[in-house]
């Protein structure tokens, strides 16, 4: 059995091994500073790659409903109009047949930036870009195939 030494002094009682050496807490923190940097990467990683994927699956969401768009009105929506003809009517489009998105809301992308659309694109009817986790061009984007 250990015994320690106590000593009181104005009724408050104080061992001599209370609380942490510092050599202690170093290692403590070194632990957690090795485990932070071995999982942390790992954890954006996978955040970073399940963005990219749903503003991929967005965007085939948007070509569907687009081709939907095609198969009512003859034509998709100008740059002008943009993806917001999906859930507003354009003015004097006959055939009309939406909001061809549930809700009636256009979503943005997976960062909060909305989504870059053109019609027509250089060699496609429309394209559908994403500003990315910058805000800047060069994300992930969607070409229709040509007909």
């Amino acid at each position: 059995m250990r015994l320690t030494r106590t000593a009181e002094r104005g009724g408050v009682v104080a061992s001599a091994r209370a609380g942490f050496t510092l050599v202690e807490m170093l290692v403590v923190l070194v632990i957690l500073g090795l485990i932070m940097g071995l999982v942390g990467p790992r954890v954006l990683n996978y955040l970073t790659d399940s963005k990219e994927k749903a503003a991929r699956i967005q965007i085939e969401s948007f070509k569907s409903t687009l081709d939907l768009f095609f198969i009512d009105t003859g034509r998709y929506p100008t740059t002008a109009e943009g993806l917001g003809a999906l859930v507003r009517r354009p003015g004097g489009l006959d055939g009309w047949n939406g909001p061809y998105l549930r809700g009636g809301n256009l979503p943005a992308d997976p960062w909060g930036h909305p989504y870059v659309y053109r019609s027509p694109a250089e060699k496609n009817p429309y394209e559908i870009t994403t500003l990315g986790p910058q805000g800047g061009s060069g994300g992930g984007q969607a070409r229709p195939p040509q007909r």
